[in-house]
């Protein structure tokens, strides 16, 4: 990488991931740029999945899980046996493969995590914060006049808009997508991928894709995940047109995969 870049948000440092003695992860080392899309690809069950929730520490819900190596958030372990894990979560937010909104009213979950947060108790802030959120996630015109209205009952394209204003609305400062579009027709993909460029002005974003055209549209960095090895990390457009591993350009010409 050029020496002019910027500090990274993650530096990923020899990471190794366990599901009890079963090895998931191995000898994982990516630095995570400010304000840049990084994408996962890789074939299914090899490890890209289990490496987003590492940011966050979400396998930590599972049993018998293990890390070892070192993941640094601006140079702190988010490891570290002090680490607030409602403090990680809020700066790492989490877009997952299906929409997921609440059984509440489209401005209570995106006013959910503020709320829970003790961020505002003043009305006329958390209406801000709301107004805010739905207009950075591109969902604003869709649902101003239905804001008290059951999210369950939007479409998934704007349903999954909903969950990146959630996440947006307590101010994180990295955004996990995983596999965010799968769900989803090319039409709402596209709105997705349009607010995707949209929000690296402002966050970190790594998203997990299976779609190799997605990650060469949307992504600045793209990583190949094969048996849980990160085979390959590079610009994308150098990883898509002059791959350095050959078993990337046989994944991605598809002769593998």
């Amino acid at each position: 990488m050029p020496m002019n870049n910027p500090a990274p948000v993650f530096r990923i440092r020899d990471l190794n991931f366990y599901y009890g003695p079963s090895l998931a992860l191995s000898q994982i080392n990516m630095d995570i740029l400010p304000r840049h899309v990084t994408a996962l690809i890789g074939p299914s069950g090899c490890g890209k999945s289990t490496f987003v929730r590492c940011l966050n520490r979400m396998n930590d819900t599972i049993p018998g899980t293990c890390v070892e190596g070192e993941i640094l958030l601006d140079g702190e372990d988010i490891y570290a046996p002090d680490v607030d894990l409602v403090g990680l979560r809020q700066r790492v937010g989490m877009v997952f493969q299906k929409p997921n909104p609440f059984p509440q009213s489209v401005y209570d979950n995106v006013a959910f995590g503020p709320r829970v947060l003790g961020v505002t108790r003043n009305k006329a802030k958390l209406d801000k914060i709301v107004k805010r959120s739905l207009k950075r996630a591109a969902v604003w015109d869709d649902v101003k006049d239905q804001l008290h209205d059951d999210a369950l009952g939007l479409s998934l394209g704007q349903q999954q808009r909903l969950c990146i204003a959630r996440v947006l609305a307590v101010e994180a400062e990295v955004i996990l997508m995983d596999e965010p579009c799968s769900a989803l027709d090319p039409i709402a993909t596209g709105k997705v991928e349009e607010l995707i460029h949209e929000l690296k002005e402002r966050y970190t974003i790594v998203i997990v894709t299976h779609n190799m055209q997605q990650a060469a549209r949307v992504s600045d960095f793209t990583g190949l995940f094969w048996l849980g090895e990160l085979i390959e990390f590079n610009p994308t457009e150098q990883l898509f047109t002059k791959p350095d591993h050959e078993l990337t350009e046989a994944y991605i010409t598809g002769r593998m995969g």
